[in-house]
């Protein structure tokens, strides 16, 4: 049926996740509600089960249109890239809303805190510790993923692999030691517009270190698959820019939130 089209692009066949997956997050988002006011977890483990297997199946589909029906040619793939630019330029802007919060409240408080920054009360975090660590395991991830992109541009399988496995490892650490921090903390995000900031910002970057660790732990079962070449791993570079992206974002909480805001 796609050998007889007269133009380049890839139109896709018809298929059932754009609904089930919006199935899967209605269910999810209901059962959250459902959770908050009643502690049942029923609805929301049942939404999250429907869109974790429609993301296996949708992603198993695009790998296997690109990978072994040919359908992703450069034509494709250059949209692609440039949705995948849009899509990073639009979390961007999602991030810089946070900080024009943080920067708005720190740079003229208001008597509602105490005209104090950071409001009294609110014991911040040493910016030395974990938060530095943290920083220190980012920069090194994201070293690993571009010795991992440069080894595959160069047919070096091994080194990719190695590259691959250790950016997930340290992505995992990350959140982690995140985690941990939460567990710790001497405030929460209900203390004054500080704890909002922080937590809302913090936390909306660890859900897209778990989403950009996801990306990659895929990519690396596709390279292990050896679904990649040197000329063919669009997939692979997507998430490479994203983690970049993860990255970049952390070096400015840590600098703006952890340290100046301290």
């Amino acid at each position: 049926m796609t050998s007889h089209n007269n133009h380049p692009y890839h139109l896709v066949n018809y298929s059932p996740w754009p609904l089930t997956g919006s199935i899967g997050a209605m269910t999810m988002t209901s059962g959250l509600c459902l959770m908050f006011i009643n502690k049942e977890m029923y609805l929301v483990n049942l939404g999250s089960i429907i869109t974790l297997l429609t993301m296996y199946q949708w992603w198993r589909d695009i790998s296997r249109e690109s990978t072994f029906q040919g359908l992703h040619n450069s034509l494709v793939i250059k949209g692609m890239k440039i949705s995948m630019i849009l899509f990073i330029l639009s979390e961007v802007m999602f991030f810089v809303s946070f900080f024009w919060a943080f920067f708005h409240s720190s740079l003229s408080p208001t008597v509602e805190i105490g005209t104090m920054w950071p409001p009294k009360g609110i014991l911040t975090f040493d910016p030395t510790q974990i938060p530095l660590l943290n920083t220190m395991i980012l920069l090194s991830s994201g070293m690993t993923v571009t010795w991992a992109h440069h080894s595959l541009i160069f047919n070096d399988y091994k080194q990719t692999n190695l590259g691959l496995w250790m950016t997930v490892s340290l992505g995992i650490v990350f959140t982690m030691l995140q985690a941990y921090e939460y567990v710790e903390s001497k405030f929460t995000i209900s203390d004054s517009i500080y704890g909002s900031c922080f937590f809302m910002a913090t936390g909306f970057h660890g859900i897209h270190v778990i989403i950009g660790t996801t990306f990659l732990m895929v990519c690396l079962m596709r390279q292990l698959n050896k679904h990649f070449s040197k000329s063919h791993h669009y997939g692979f570079e997507a998430a490479s820019w994203y983690w970049h992206f993860v990255d970049v974002v952390w070096l400015m909480l840590y600098i703006m939130i952890y340290w100046w805001g301290s």
